[in-house]
Protein backbone atom coordinates (compact mmCIF):
# COMPACT_ATOMS: atom_id res chain seq x y z
CA UNK A 1 0.00 0.00 0.00
CA UNK A 2 1.39 3.35 -1.04
CA UNK A 3 1.67 5.79 2.19
CA UNK A 4 -0.13 8.39 2.78
CA UNK A 5 2.52 10.81 1.78
CA UNK A 6 3.05 9.29 -1.33
CA UNK A 7 -0.81 9.56 -2.37
CA UNK A 8 -0.23 13.46 -1.46
CA UNK A 9 2.63 13.86 -3.58
CA UNK A 10 0.93 12.38 -6.56
CA UNK A 11 -2.45 14.62 -5.54
CA UNK A 12 0.26 17.78 -5.71
CA UNK A 13 1.93 16.94 -9.05
CA UNK A 14 -1.62 15.78 -10.86
CA UNK A 15 -3.39 19.64 -8.87
CA UNK A 16 -1.23 21.75 -10.83
CA UNK A 17 -3.03 20.52 -13.87
CA UNK A 18 -5.90 21.84 -12.35
CA UNK A 19 -4.60 25.48 -11.39
CA UNK A 20 -5.36 28.15 -13.71
CA UNK A 21 -5.44 27.20 -17.01
CA UNK A 22 -3.12 24.49 -17.33
CA UNK A 23 -5.21 21.74 -18.52
CA UNK A 24 -7.06 23.82 -21.20
CA UNK A 25 -3.08 25.33 -22.01
CA UNK A 26 -2.69 21.38 -22.76
CA UNK A 27 -5.26 21.14 -24.85
CA UNK A 28 -5.25 23.89 -27.00
CA UNK A 29 -1.31 22.75 -27.61
CA UNK A 30 -2.79 19.50 -28.54
CA UNK A 31 -4.89 21.07 -31.23
CA UNK A 32 -1.92 22.85 -32.51
CA UNK A 33 -0.91 19.55 -32.86
CA UNK A 34 -3.14 17.52 -34.87
CA UNK A 35 -3.36 20.75 -36.98
CA UNK A 36 -0.08 20.41 -38.12
CA UNK A 37 -0.93 16.40 -38.48
CA UNK A 38 -3.35 17.01 -40.45
CA UNK A 39 -2.14 20.05 -42.75
CA UNK A 40 0.90 17.69 -43.51
CA UNK A 41 -1.46 14.41 -43.85
CA UNK A 42 -3.67 15.93 -46.54
CA UNK A 43 -1.03 17.38 -48.41
CA UNK A 44 0.71 13.80 -48.05
CA UNK A 45 -2.00 12.07 -49.01
CA UNK A 46 -2.71 14.34 -52.74
CA UNK A 47 1.50 14.34 -53.51
CA UNK A 48 1.94 10.97 -52.25
CA UNK A 49 -0.68 9.01 -54.93
CA UNK A 50 0.73 11.72 -57.59
CA UNK A 51 4.10 10.40 -56.28
CA UNK A 52 3.25 6.72 -56.58
CA UNK A 53 1.85 6.74 -59.93
CA UNK A 54 5.34 8.34 -60.81
CA UNK A 55 7.23 5.64 -59.51
CA UNK A 56 5.43 2.92 -61.39
CA UNK A 57 6.11 4.44 -64.76
CA UNK A 58 7.85 3.04 -67.51
CA UNK A 59 10.71 5.59 -67.56
CA UNK A 60 13.77 4.35 -66.03
CA UNK A 61 14.87 8.01 -65.30
CA UNK A 62 11.74 9.67 -63.48
CA UNK A 63 11.90 6.08 -61.56
CA UNK A 64 15.16 6.92 -60.34
CA UNK A 65 14.57 10.31 -59.52
CA UNK A 66 11.76 9.09 -57.19
CA UNK A 67 13.92 7.05 -55.87
CA UNK A 68 16.55 9.17 -55.08
CA UNK A 69 13.71 11.69 -52.92
CA UNK A 70 12.54 8.53 -51.39
CA UNK A 71 15.61 7.73 -50.06
CA UNK A 72 16.55 10.87 -49.38
CA UNK A 73 13.69 11.55 -47.10
CA UNK A 74 14.07 8.44 -45.29
CA UNK A 75 17.89 8.86 -44.54
CA UNK A 76 17.53 12.57 -43.33
CA UNK A 77 16.26 12.55 -39.33
CA UNK A 78 12.77 15.19 -39.51
CA UNK A 79 14.49 17.31 -37.08
CA UNK A 80 17.44 18.02 -39.39
CA UNK A 81 14.97 18.79 -42.20
CA UNK A 82 12.92 21.32 -39.64
CA UNK A 83 16.02 22.98 -38.98
CA UNK A 84 16.91 23.07 -42.91
CA UNK A 85 13.66 24.40 -43.71
CA UNK A 86 13.16 27.26 -40.28
CA UNK A 87 16.81 28.15 -40.48
CA UNK A 88 18.53 27.31 -43.77
CA UNK A 89 15.76 28.73 -46.61
CA UNK A 90 15.95 32.15 -44.22
CA UNK A 91 19.52 32.32 -44.65
CA UNK A 92 19.96 30.74 -48.14
CA UNK A 93 17.46 32.36 -50.06
CA UNK A 94 16.08 35.32 -47.66
CA UNK A 95 12.37 33.42 -47.35
CA UNK A 96 11.03 33.42 -44.01
CA UNK A 97 8.74 30.29 -42.55
CA UNK A 98 7.13 30.71 -39.52
CA UNK A 99 8.09 27.59 -37.42
CA UNK A 100 4.22 25.95 -37.96
CA UNK A 101 5.12 26.78 -41.74
CA UNK A 102 8.08 25.11 -41.71
CA UNK A 103 6.53 21.86 -39.60
CA UNK A 104 4.15 21.75 -42.44
CA UNK A 105 6.28 21.57 -45.28
CA UNK A 106 8.96 19.07 -43.58
CA UNK A 107 5.74 16.50 -42.65
CA UNK A 108 4.59 16.94 -45.78
CA UNK A 109 7.28 16.39 -47.65
CA UNK A 110 8.72 13.52 -45.93
CA UNK A 111 4.73 12.07 -46.13
CA UNK A 112 4.66 12.50 -49.68
CA UNK A 113 7.58 10.34 -49.86
CA UNK A 114 6.15 7.43 -47.63
CA UNK A 115 2.75 7.63 -48.74
CA UNK A 116 3.86 7.65 -52.69
CA UNK A 117 6.08 4.15 -51.73
CA UNK A 118 2.70 2.86 -49.70
CA UNK A 119 0.73 3.90 -53.49
CA UNK A 120 3.60 2.17 -55.45
CA UNK A 121 3.50 -0.98 -53.95
CA UNK A 122 -0.51 -0.71 -53.27
CA UNK A 123 -0.13 -0.25 -57.35
CA UNK A 124 1.92 -3.16 -58.25
CA UNK A 125 0.55 -5.25 -55.84
CA UNK A 126 -2.67 -5.44 -58.14
CA UNK A 127 -2.66 -8.85 -60.25
CA UNK A 128 -2.19 -8.39 -64.17
CA UNK A 129 -4.92 -10.54 -64.85
CA UNK A 130 -7.06 -7.66 -63.28
CA UNK A 131 -5.35 -5.08 -66.40
CA UNK A 132 -6.48 -7.88 -69.06
CA UNK A 133 -9.76 -8.48 -67.64
CA UNK A 134 -10.70 -4.80 -68.02
CA UNK A 135 -9.47 -4.60 -71.69
CA UNK A 136 -11.45 -8.06 -72.75
CA UNK A 137 -14.94 -5.58 -71.69
CA UNK A 138 -13.76 -2.64 -73.50
CA UNK A 139 -12.69 -0.09 -71.13
CA UNK A 140 -9.89 2.51 -72.18
CA UNK A 141 -6.43 2.50 -70.41
CA UNK A 142 -8.05 5.34 -68.37
CA UNK A 143 -10.94 3.32 -67.84
CA UNK A 144 -9.11 0.39 -66.38
CA UNK A 145 -7.03 2.55 -63.89
CA UNK A 146 -10.13 4.19 -62.63
CA UNK A 147 -12.74 1.79 -62.15
CA UNK A 148 -10.46 -1.48 -61.76
CA UNK A 149 -7.09 -0.65 -60.37
CA UNK A 150 -7.59 2.72 -58.46
CA UNK A 151 -10.27 1.02 -56.16
CA UNK A 152 -8.68 -2.39 -55.15
CA UNK A 153 -5.17 0.28 -54.59
CA UNK A 154 -7.34 2.14 -52.59
CA UNK A 155 -8.39 -0.75 -50.60
CA UNK A 156 -4.94 -2.08 -50.16
CA UNK A 157 -3.83 1.50 -48.78
CA UNK A 158 -6.11 3.18 -46.44
CA UNK A 159 -5.07 0.76 -43.60
CA UNK A 160 -1.09 1.38 -44.15
CA UNK A 161 -1.98 4.76 -44.36
CA UNK A 162 -3.16 4.87 -40.75
CA UNK A 163 0.23 3.90 -39.53
CA UNK A 164 1.97 6.72 -41.39
CA UNK A 165 -0.36 8.95 -40.09
CA UNK A 166 0.09 8.06 -36.53
CA UNK A 167 3.75 7.96 -37.06
CA UNK A 168 2.90 11.83 -38.70
CA UNK A 169 1.24 13.00 -34.78
CA UNK A 170 3.76 11.49 -32.49
CA UNK A 171 6.08 12.97 -34.83
CA UNK A 172 5.61 16.45 -34.35
CA UNK A 173 6.58 16.41 -31.09
CA UNK A 174 10.08 18.25 -32.93
CA UNK A 175 8.43 20.85 -33.93
CA UNK A 176 9.21 22.65 -30.11
CA UNK A 177 12.72 22.83 -31.15
CA UNK A 178 11.38 25.61 -34.08
CA UNK A 179 9.64 27.57 -31.99
CA UNK A 180 6.52 26.13 -32.41
CA UNK A 181 3.87 26.20 -29.08
CA UNK A 182 2.22 23.12 -28.80
CA UNK A 183 1.38 20.22 -26.24
CA UNK A 184 4.83 19.64 -25.28
CA UNK A 185 6.21 22.76 -25.19
CA UNK A 186 3.01 23.94 -23.00
CA UNK A 187 4.13 21.22 -21.03
CA UNK A 188 7.41 22.44 -20.49
CA UNK A 189 6.69 25.79 -19.61
CA UNK A 190 4.31 24.10 -16.68
CA UNK A 191 7.04 22.32 -15.45
CA UNK A 192 9.22 25.36 -15.38
CA UNK A 193 6.45 27.38 -13.81
CA UNK A 194 5.93 25.13 -10.69
CA UNK A 195 9.44 23.13 -10.40
CA UNK A 196 10.60 24.91 -7.14
CA UNK A 197 7.05 24.63 -5.63
CA UNK A 198 5.95 20.87 -7.12
CA UNK A 199 9.02 19.09 -8.13
CA UNK A 200 7.28 16.11 -8.94
CA UNK A 201 4.54 17.92 -11.15
CA UNK A 202 6.80 17.01 -14.26
CA UNK A 203 5.80 13.18 -13.75
CA UNK A 204 2.21 14.32 -13.65
CA UNK A 205 2.41 16.39 -16.65
CA UNK A 206 4.11 14.02 -19.27
CA UNK A 207 1.73 11.57 -18.24
CA UNK A 208 -1.27 13.99 -19.08
CA UNK A 209 0.57 14.53 -22.48
CA UNK A 210 1.19 10.89 -23.21
CA UNK A 211 -2.46 10.06 -22.59
CA UNK A 212 -3.17 13.03 -24.93
CA UNK A 213 -1.26 11.19 -27.80
CA UNK A 214 -2.43 7.64 -26.80
CA UNK A 215 -5.96 9.02 -27.42
CA UNK A 216 -5.26 10.38 -30.52
CA UNK A 217 -3.19 7.89 -31.86
CA UNK A 218 -5.74 5.19 -30.50
CA UNK A 219 -8.44 6.47 -32.48
CA UNK A 220 -6.10 6.26 -35.52
CA UNK A 221 -5.44 2.63 -35.14
CA UNK A 222 -8.81 1.87 -34.12
CA UNK A 223 -9.84 3.16 -36.85
CA UNK A 224 -7.38 1.34 -38.95
CA UNK A 225 -8.32 -2.37 -37.58
CA UNK A 226 -12.22 -1.33 -37.86
CA UNK A 227 -11.16 -0.69 -42.52
CA UNK A 228 -9.40 -4.24 -42.13
CA UNK A 229 -11.89 -6.18 -40.35
CA UNK A 230 -14.51 -4.37 -42.90
CA UNK A 231 -12.28 -5.61 -45.50
CA UNK A 232 -12.20 -9.21 -44.20
CA UNK A 233 -15.95 -9.16 -44.22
Amino acid sequence: MPSSDALEAVRTAFGVLLQGRNFIRLVLGLLVTVRIAAVSVALSVVFGIALGMLMTVKSRVLRVVCKIYLEFMRIMPQLALLFMAYYGLTRAFGISLSGEAASVLVFALWGTAEMGDLVRGALQSVPAHQYDSGRAVGLTERQVFLCVVLPQTLRRLVPLSMNLVTRMVKTTSLVVFVGVIEVVKIGQQIIEGNRLKVPSCSIAVYAVIFMMYFVVCGAFSLAAGAVERRQKE
